[in-house]
């Protein structure tokens, strides 16, 4: 099997939270280690994107703090203490390369929201341009959503990530080899998985079904396999590797199987890509004739509305049934108040003029 990762010009790497901590502190050796292969990779012309956990672990230690922590306002206190801290050694171990670095933290809005989106894939693509290289986190600190769930973890976030900046490859380094058929801490006879096609329902089976995480962390295999679906939509591949192995980064690069590989998939366009990933703002339910419908690609029509539940805006995503994810065209109090008529008869109800619709055929991306 070819997997074809030399010709990869754009990687996100993911290093996880079990990697860079050691004690109360960070492992600069580690650290160290993985500047200098990035270092070799940009000299090779790779384009690198880091994704990087570790902020919370970091305050906590700062603090003093060995337990778990789950309450959110003291992970949102041990991220704002812990972001500056890892960003210095950061800062401090790739100038040491010649590497200017940038930080970017990100909450799901500024994904969600089409123009903070357009925003960011500008800025980075003129970092990239400028030979910077950007470091990516959640904005642990004033996110409102329980830590963890905003995004699911930083494996969603460096799939989206990879997705959203065209990346080739996904590499997630973890304290694991890759993707085992079962769980190899219990097992023997457990086998790593060398190279998945499709991640299918048999395949998310071997993840187990607990979420695995350190202390500070809160991913497990089973957001690193989601994380790999997502980049294969993207048409990125994706690798999840052991982060301490020698040389991880360098030695997948020069063609060497390890880990586990994920088969990318044809690439959907940007602005599917993003209807598909958008946590919806609403949900509107149809009946069975208006989906089948937009099944033929057709245009969602009031008329064929049954109940809305949530507010938004014209311009939101919002899921359909559980079908589909769409772009309205209407606000939710507008839907509400057209459900069951028809297009004319909305004119003169509401006052709205031209054909009244929720959603264009190109505007609605299935789900499955």
């Amino acid at each position: 099997m070819d997997r074809k990762i030399e010709y990869s010009k754009r990687v996100t790497i993911k290093i996880g939270t079990n990697l860079l901590s050691m004690g109360s502190g960070i492992n600069l050796d580690f650290l160290e280690d993985i500047a200098r292969q990035i270092a070799q990779l940009r000299s090779r012309g790779v384009e690198v994107l880091l994704v990087s956990s570790g902020a919370i672990g970091m305050g906590a230690g700062e603090l003093g703090i060995t337990e778990k922590v789950t309450s959110i306002p003291l992970r949102q206190a041990c991220a704002s203490i812990g972001q500056p801290l890892l960003m210095h050694h950061y800062r401090e171990i790739f100038r040491r390369r010649d590497i200017i670095i940038s930080q970017i933290l990100l909450t799901r809005e500024i994904l969600d929201n089409r123009q903070s989106y357009l925003n960011l894939q500008n800025s980075v693509e003129t970092l990239l341009q400028m030979g910077v290289m950007p470091v990516f986190n959640e904005n642990d600190s004033v996110s409102t959503a329980e830590i963890g769930s905003a995004f699911g973890d930083n494996d969603t976030l460096s799939a989206l990530i990879a997705s959203k900046t065209d990346s080739d490859l996904l590499i997630i380094l973890t304290d694991i080899d890759g993707l085992y058929n079962k769980d190899p801490t219990r097992y023997d006879d457990a086998v790593i998985i060398p190279y998945v096609e499709e991640v299918t329902e048999e395949v998310k089976s071997w993840a187990g079904t607990g979420t695995g995480g350190s202390t500070f962390s809160t991913g497990g295999m089973q957001t690193k396999i989601q994380a790999a679906r997502i980049a294969s939509g993207a048409g990125c591949s994706s690798i999840i590797a052991h982060g301490r192995a020698s040389d991880i980064l360098l030695r997948l690069f020069d063609g060497e199987l390890l880990g586990t590989y994920f088969e990318a998939k044809d690439k959907m366009p940007q602005r599917v890509r993003w209807i598909l990933h958008t946590q919806p703002s609403g949900t509107i339910y149809i009946d069975a004739g208006a989906e089948e419908a937009i099944k033929k690609r057709k245009s969602l029509l009031p008329v064929g509305v049954i109940k809305v539940d949530g507010v938004f805006s014209k311009g939101a995503v919002v899921l359909i049934n559980d079908v589909a994810k769409a772009v309205t065209s209407l606000t939710s109090e507008e839907i509400r108040s057209s459900i069951g008529y028809s297009s004319s008869d909305i004119r003169i109800k509401t006052g709205l003029k031209g054909k009244v619709l929720i959603a264009r055929p190109e505007e609605i991306v299935f789900l499955q």
